[in-house]
């Protein structure tokens, strides 16, 4: 399947219906009067998302798109159909945006949005009648539609992004852990479009893995396959960074682990301040060290102590044999549904390159000294309420000492 992700296409609502001019002509009704229906609503043009679609492909193909007119009206006051609503399905996750790119809206799972209202249908000539205008012969014209020229992108929806360097294995991980079946191959860039696939935790519960095109040094100014797929992993909580350790690509494991969270740096550098914006260098991220199958125990287990000086969970896997993939299914499945590991990951930002954490949890410390204001206010309290004891005590004394020296 063609993989499409952005398309501009044009839409435009029906015309409302024009209205009727007619006159009763029953036999024995000699001053029957107008009775022109009004005409039918133009149909509205709708956006519904449909989780079987995962490309923009059938919207590339045909790029103009117009909803029904509404039906005129009719004699003895009937009134035209309203036009038939143009239902565009698109898939989830998909963005609407003007010619000027101000986003419209972002469509979410099973959601549905009247994009352009039909025209209204025009009255028919009973609406003109009045005490000087018995029979008028004039009805109103349909109102027209609406036009515009879109210009549709779509982000995908995916709870976990696997990335990595290319041929490090992702395919070959998703292909395993889910029913997905992407290209596999021993040679880069194997896979040229994201592939979405769904990871089974247990009988009620599951999530949506995507893999993501190889990243490379470079790929926030459009090395490789560049930004055009980076959106893609937007959306997703977390990811799963793939690390080729076998030595079979003959490259520096380490240095592909600091390019590619390089990247991610970079992309959220050059997309700081755009609309709803998150940045990807904050995400929660687990690094699998795959390929362990043609490494003796010894080489992992050095490998796997030079990825935790990074402070990111670490997780030696053989996508190839399946050896430790149970595991990481399994805190991939705890961190989409727990979301208490979010406190755990923001003191590891900025420990790619062995930096020191500079920013803590800004929450904790409102809660904190929001919590120190509440005790001091009640130790004032407390002590107001003492202050106020004692002066009643006083004032009580005084009055029985006055009364004594009254007796």
């Amino acid at each position: 399947m063609k993989f499409v992700d952005e398309v501009t296409i044009e839409v435009a609502s029906g015309r409302g219906g024009r209205g009727h001019v007619s006159f009763r002509r029953e036999k024995f009704v000699p001053r029957g009067g107008p009775d022109g229906g009004d005409g039918g609503r133009g149909g509205n043009v709708i956006f519904k998302t449909s989780t079987r679609l995962h490309s923009l492909l059938d919207l590339k193909i045909k790029t103009k798109y117009r909803a029904p007119d509404g039906d005129p009206g009719m004699s003895q006051n009937r009134s035209g159909l309203d036009g038939e609503d143009l239902v565009i399905l698109v898939p989830p996750g998909t963005l609407i945006k003007d010619t000027s790119g101000t986003l419209v809206r972002d469509l979410g799972p099973d959601d549905e949005f009247i994009f352009l209202e039909g025209g209204i249908g025009g009255r028919g000539n009973p609406f003109y009648k009045s005490s000087v205008n018995q029979a008028p012969g004039v009805a109103q014209k349909g109102m027209p539609g609406k036009e515009a020229t879109i210009h549709l992108e779509l982000k995908l929806l995916a709870d976990v992004g696997i990335i990595g360097y290319p041929n490090a294995g992702k395919s070959t991980l998703i292909s395993h852990v889910s029913a997905a079946k992407p290209k596999i191959a021993d040679y880069p860039f194997t896979t040229l479009v994201p592939n979405l696939g769904v990871v089974r935790v247990s009988d009620e519960a599951n999530f949506i893995i995507a893999d993501m095109p190889g990243l490379i040094k470079g790929a926030h100014q459009g090395v490789g396959l560049g930004t055009r797929f980076l959106k893609h992993i937007e959306r997703t909580k977390c990811f799963v960074h793939v690390v080729d350790v076998g030595g079979v690509s003959e490259r520096d494991p380490v240095q592909d682990f600091r390019d590619i969270n390089e990247e991610l740096k970079l992309y959220d550098r050059a997309h700081r301040g755009h609309e709803d914006f998150s940045p990807l260098s904050r995400r929660k991220q687990i690094v699998a060290l795959n390929k362990i199958d043609i490494l003796p125990e010894e080489e992992v287990a050095k490998i796997t102590t030079k990825f935790e000086k990074f402070n990111f969970e670490v997780i030696p896997i053989s996508a190839a044999t399946g050896k430790n993939l149970d595991k990481l299914v399994q805190r991939m499945g705890e961190m989409v549904f727990n979301g208490d590991e979010e406190e755990d990951y923001q003191k590891n930002v900025g420990k790619v390159k062995g930096q020191k954490v500079v920013s803590k949890n800004p929450v904790k410390k409102i809660a904190s000294k929001k919590s120190k204001a509440k005790t001091s206010g009640k130790k004032g309290a407390t002590q107001k309420g003492t202050a106020q004891k004692v002066a009643a005590k006083k004032g009580s004394s005084k009055k029985s000492s006055a009364k004594k020296r009254r007796t």
